[in-house]
């Protein structure tokens, strides 16, 4: 004998069943759901925590809360900090492509911001280290031979700083940086010079040293350049101007070992088979270090 339920029975039933399955699907899905914890939060306690995560050295955790914050409330002072702290600490986490973003995004939105200084400055750091790999610092790589694109960008950057901003806080590390950063360029037309000069290559190597010291002046390969062209030229057979070259290094830096004859100084070419030798050249085997 079946047991037959009732029209409103029935109707009753089958509501159940479609309140009960709503339900536990409703509670399946937030199991799975991958909640944003921030989503929804003041600004103000949004920014807090940001900047909280950015004193612990929590760089991560501080771009995924200011990256909410500048979701939710595009605009506002808590909005422009808020994007200076995430370059920052994008720049902390090497996460160099992304801080360079950030920070042109902040100066074409806030171009007259009291803090436009200091993004200009954090650029120039970001675009300095922007090639510094782990091969370069675990082998002490030498940076002159790799591509100078970004440091150019970054000698740009600190001098946009110092034209615009010239009393700006960050204006004297600004000038120290742009030294070593010429006195990078400048090894790199030592450097080229000096392979010229290895391979005889007299007159390509005498067109380097005279471009390093006609621009990059007062550099730290200046004598190193005068050495050159002392060199290429005896080589050329123009003594006149050997001899020229020769008596500016002997008032410059007496010391120098070319005049000794002991310059310059290639590394022995064996080195090149040691993979964990790191880089050496003319200038690393100076008699002078």
């Amino acid at each position: 004998m079946s047991l037959r339920l009732s029209p409103l029975r029935r109707a009753i039933l089958l509501l159940l069943v479609i309140v009960l399955t709503t339900s536990g699907c409703a509670r399946i899905k937030g199991v799975f759901k991958d909640e944003d914890e921030n989503e929804g939060v003041p600004v103000e306690e949004l920014y807090d925590k940001g900047h909280g995560q950015m004193r612990n050295g929590n760089w991560s955790g501080a771009t995924v809360t200011y990256r909410r914050l500048l979701a939710q409330y595009p605009y506002g002072p808590y909005t422009e900090q808020a994007l200076m702290e995430t370059a920052f600490a994008q720049f902390k986490m090497g996460n160099n492509e992304e801080a360079i973003s950030t920070i042109d995004r902040f100066l074409r939105t806030y171009p007259t911001h009291k803090n436009t200084p200091y993004m200009y400055y954090l650029r120039g750091l970001v675009n300095s280290n922007r090639d510094t790999v782990f091969l370069q610092r675990v082998w002490k790589l030498d940076a002159s031979r790799r591509d100078l694109a970004t440091p150019n960008q970054a000698f740009s950057d600190f001098n946009t700083l110092l034209e615009r901003y010239p009393s700006s806080r960050y204006a004297d590390d600004a000038r120290q940086r742009m030294v070593a950063l010429r006195n990078m360029f400048a090894r790199h037309e030592i450097e080229t010079a000096l392979y010229y000069l290895r391979r005889d290559a007299w007159i390509a190597a005498t067109e380097r040293a005279t471009y390093l010291l006609q621009t990059y002046p007062q550099s730290e390969f200046q004598n190193d350049a005068v050495a050159v062209l002392a060199a290429a030229y005896t080589e050329l057979g123009n003594e006149t101007l050997a001899a020229d070259a020769r008596r500016v290094l002997e008032q410059n830096e007496p010391g120098h070992p070319y005049l000794a004859g002991d310059w310059p100084n290639y590394p022995w070419t064996v080195r090149k088979l040691n993979p964990f030798a790191g880089e050496r050249s003319a200038i690393d085997n100076d008699a002078r270090d």
